[in-house]
């Protein structure tokens, strides 16, 4: 389902590029790229098998893990890739797949769900806020990770930020001490609700508040 070449999606006409990404292919959907494009984010996609060294050669501001299909268990390559990345310190924002992927590289197991997340009217809560978010989702596979308090990781303290209320399953992580994100849901929510648009937004507060210059110091 990856791309077999690299390309490029620009902001479009008459918005300024503000930062660029390095999205890596899982299964992406347009939108998502083109959701991105539309803040001002230079999207670079990239195929499944790009290499770390590849990566750092664009030099980007962040790094995208999109969704897509399969068993997160499966993926090594790719969680040793993400695992690279996070010592580089480039900042992460994964959706769906991609948080299952960077759940695996901080060191979770996943695991199948008896009934898959599938459809547009998920409600998730943001633990740090209380606020309950209608979703779109569209997945078999979860995390295994502490829901109360912090969790440590060799990159550091995390936490659980978001669950679902229908069921609990783990819908949200970050790390605390570095720019690490990822949720379970689709934020571009084609053909669903636009409560999660603003994610794209906090991954850019992201590169800003953790950018690769001061990362390399």
């Amino acid at each position: 389902v990856t791309t077999k070449e690299p390309y490029i999606v620009n902001p479009p006409k008459g918005v300024a590029t503000i930062s660029k990404v390095a999205a890596i292919d899982l299964g992406i959907k347009s939108a998502t790229p083109r959701a991105m494009s539309n803040l001002g984010i230079q999207v670079h996609v990239l195929p499944l098998d790009t290499t770390f060294e590849q990566i750092k050669s664009l030099s980007p501001d962040g790094v995208f893990l999109s969704n897509g299909p399969g068993d997160p268990s499966t993926m090594n390559d790719v969680v040793d890739l993400v695992r690279n990345i996070l010592l580089e310190q480039i900042p992460i924002f994964g959706i769906c797949f991609g948080h299952q992927i960077l759940g695996r590289a901080l060191g979770f197991e996943t695991y199948k769900l008896q009934f898959g997340h599938r459809g547009i009217n998920q409600p998730v809560i943001d633990k740090r806020t209380g606020k309950v978010e209608i979703t779109a989702h569209n997945h078999g596979f979860a995390i295994k990770a502490p829901t109360e308090g912090t969790f440590n990781t060799v990159f550091g303290a995390g936490e659980v930020t978001h669950l679902g209320l229908n069921d609990g399953v783990v819908e949200g992580l970050q790390l605390l001490e570095r720019g690490a994100f990822s949720v379970q849901y689709h934020p571009e929510a084609a053909a669903g609700p636009h409560d999660a648009a603003y994610l794209f937004d906090r991954f850019i507060e992201l590169m800003l508040r953790y950018p690769r210059a001061k990362a390399a110091i």
